[in-house]
């Protein structure tokens, strides 16, 4: 299965998002903020990155950006797990290397096919 970094500056949300994972069987790690997910990814290499884009600091979209300038992270899937659903800020995710897009609140089987999908 696949190591996930998760990145939320909610706590809950991370738990729910981890909770999800773990379930069908995925490990996952998790960070508070963009920069705590750099320190992470730069660390250990994973196999996807679930991100929020409203984060204090760096954003979601920020932290897309900077994961793509790492080695190792040029294709990794990286999705954008948020309460904005703006058409102009997904397109800036897009630009900036995001995988994909969900809205919160998520449902957790959509979250699992959507995972399967860009990992396969």
């Amino acid at each position: 299965m696949a190591h996930v970094l998760t990145v939320d500056d909610s706590i809950t949300m991370r738990q729910m998002v981890r909770f999800t994972l773990a379930s069908a069987g995925h490990q996952v790690d998790e960070a508070g903020n963009a920069d705590e997910a750099l320190e992470r990814a730069r660390a250990r290499r994973f196999d996807l990155v679930v991100a929020d884009v409203n984060m204090p600091g760096r954003s979601g979209i920020e932290l897309v950006k900077a994961l793509r300038e790492l080695p190792g992270y040029k294709f990794t899937p990286i999705l954008m797990l948020t309460t904005e659903s703006d058409a102009a800020l997904k397109q800036a995710g897009k630009a900036a290397g995001a995988t994909g897009w969900l809205v919160k609140p998520f449902d957790p089987d959509t979250l699992i096919s959507v995972l399967r999908r860009v990992l396969d």
